[in-house]
């Protein structure tokens, strides 16, 4: 397995935890109105981020560009980390948005998810 899948897995991973944090306070809201904005936000993620995880884990070549949208996530987590953190926050998620990236786009990744 390529660095690059690695670290899209463990990224993908994050955000299921993240979901799973939240999902108390989605439910809580669901309880007086059923259908929130937060909600269908929240369930679209966690479909989009279950599916994307396992085409990945099938090595399929769709794989690619669905990991590669699920890594462009992380650029609206650059002023939010700026805004909450600081200057130095927000170049860590920088670099991690940019290593992510960097590592869906590399060869070995392309040729590691080789299944039609």
């Amino acid at each position: 397995m390529p660095w690059g899948v690695a670290l899209f897995l463990v990224y993908a991973l994050a955000i299921l935890a993240g979901i799973g944090l939240s999902l108390g306070f989605v439910v809580d809201q669901a309880q007086t109105v059923p259908v929130t904005p937060l909600g269908l936000l929240v369930m679209a993620l966690l479909a989009y981020t279950i599916f994307t995880v396992t085409v990945v884990l099938q090595r399929k070549m769709a794989a690619r560009s669905l990991a590669l949208g699920l890594a462009t996530l992380a650029l609206p987590g650059i002023p939010l980390a700026f805004l909450a953190g600081g200057v130095i926050a927000a170049l860590v998620v920088a670099a991690l948005a940019a290593v992510l990236i960097q590592g869906i786009r590399a060869p070995a990744v392309a040729a590691w998810l080789d299944q039609p």
